[in-house]
């Protein structure tokens, strides 16, 4: 296990901390791709800008990708893994640590990447909101993902548990 796509069915699930601790278990670079497509003021990086930061890395010979954007750079990074981690926790682990992570940073004024901060109004209110997202994409991605990811090697983390045991046992 040297080239790892970490995705998950919502926000809160623990890509980024599982992430950066595989990344640093396996002695590979870690990259979070929501740091590279959230430019300033919240605005997208374009698909190919992406596309074009993202090949070198997967081209590597050992990474861990938070993230896929398969809507921006499709099966780019998926195609490049030789394991995909998909963190499938249920609703009631995730979504208290998307809001308490969520109120943490706008009470703290938190700054995320290139100088982004999350609002109270685009995190709670809203269908487009980052909690309203995460619970559609939750059921979305958990009913679409079997069939989408039947032919990439897949493990699918289901509880704290499992990914806890995962991480330990983790060698590269």
């Amino acid at each position: 296990m040297r080239r790892v796509a970490i995705i998950a069915s919502a926000s809160g699930n623990g890509k980024t901390t599982v992430g950066r601790a595989l990344a640093e278990r396996l002695g590979v670079p870690f990259l979070e791709l929501d740091s590279l497509v959230h430019g300033p003021n919240w605005t997208e990086i374009s698909d190919e800008e992406l596309r074009l930061a993202v090949e070198p890395v997967v081209a590597g010979d050992g990474w861990v990708i938070d993230g896929g954007y398969r809507g921006k750079i499709g099966n780019l990074v998926l195609d490049g893994a030789d394991t995909i981690v998909w963190l499938d926790l249920p609703i009631r682990v995730w979504l208290p640590r998307l809001v308490g992570r969520t109120l943490r940073r706008i009470r703290g004024r938190e700054t995320l990447w290139n100088e982004n901060q999350e609002r109270f109004r685009t995190a709670f209110w809203g269908r487009e909101s980052l909690v309203g997202f995460a619970l559609r994409m939750h059921f979305d991605r958990r009913r679409r993902y079997p069939a989408e990811l039947a032919g990439y090697p897949v493990i699918r983390l289901r509880t704290q548990a499992e990914v806890d045991r995962f991480l330990s046992e983790a060698q590269p």
